[in-house]
């Protein structure tokens, strides 16, 4: 599918989506992204209740009005309109001529929508980030940081962009991680998100590598690992027995994403086809030939 094409569309239902939040009319229809688009919503919601005390930086400001001056240009909002048609030709098309002022009216109303939907997406990821930044469970914005995380999943265009951001949040786990040591069951559940996150995002992007025949997404998947790996390794460092063990089987994980990713890469580079099988870390190559 026309990746661009289909983050248009997801734009418009998070438009329609945030109107009917905000008492707007209900459009009784229902899109396969609702139920990822509901969170951005809920995150646009909690910021209209509770907005966070939060300067949004100047530059940003800047930015987001530059964006959205270039996507009312693109989509042709505030444009004059069309000169009218020859009064032979308005006799010819009566019957399609009727339908026209409706279709217009919906089109143009859409495409505010969108922009309306990239502005307060831009906005609500901009004040829940910088609010939540430091959050960890237990405190009362890791909810909110929690949302943003799955509103910036649903707003990526590809799944090469959510594995990369499955593998941000693992880094983001950790570093919680890291500051709830000596918290056994808080360490533990933060170590199980971060593993969880771990192998979506190494999923997505082997997936992607192979799909594609192009190992450019698993050097993201290496560079993650390099610096993952060493960090996890760090929480070794004073930890209680218990703190070790589950430690040690993120470190396990890393490892066995390590081997998948140069095992894909090896297979893509003596040209075997996508492979068939697939598992909790993507695709499983077979070894090139001559390999034992």
């Amino acid at each position: 599918m026309d990746s661009n094409l289909f983050s248009r569309r997801r734009a418009e239902r998070f438009a329609q989506l945030l109107d009917e939040a905000n008492g707007g009319r209900r459009h009784h229809v229902r899109s396969r992204a609702d139920d990822q688009l509901t969170a951005l919503v809920a995150v646009g919601r909690r910021l209209a209740v509770a907005p966070p005390a939060v300067e949004v930086d100047p530059e940003f400001r800047t930015g987001l009005r530059a964006m959205l001056l270039a996507t009312a240009e693109r989509e042709g909002i505030g444009a004059p309109a069309a000169p009218a048609e020859p009064s032979s030709r308005r006799s010819a098309d009566a019957g399609r001529s009727r339908l026209l002022p409706a279709v217009t009216a919906r089109r143009a109303r859409a495409r505010g929508a969108i922009l309306v939907g990239v502005a307060a997406g831009a906005v609500a990821l901009s004040g829940i980030s910088a609010a939540s930044e430091n959050a960890v469970p237990g405190d009362a914005l890791y909810g909110m940081k929690r949302s943003t995380e799955r509103a910036q999943l649903a707003l990526a265009s590809s799944d090469v962009s959510r594995g990369q951001l499955f593998l941000d949040f693992a880094r983001t786990r950790l570093a919680e991680a890291a500051a709830l040591r000596g918290d056994e069951d808080g360490f533990s559940a933060v170590l199980d998100d971060m593993d969880a996150d771990t192998r979506q995002g190494v999923r997505l992007l082997t997936t992607a590598a192979a799909q594609r025949s192009d190992p450019a997404a698993l050097d993201a998947i290496n560079s993650f690992l390099t610096g993952q790996r060493r960090a996890v390794g760090g929480l070794l460092d004073d930890a209680g027995r218990a703190d070790r063990e589950r430690t040690r089987r993120s470190l396990a994980l890393l490892d066995a994403a390590r081997k998948r990713s140069d095992a894909l890469r090896a297979a893509i580079a003596c040209g075997l086809p996508a492979p068939a099988g697939s598992d909790a870390l993507g695709p499983a190559p077979a070894s090139c030939p001559g390999e034992r």
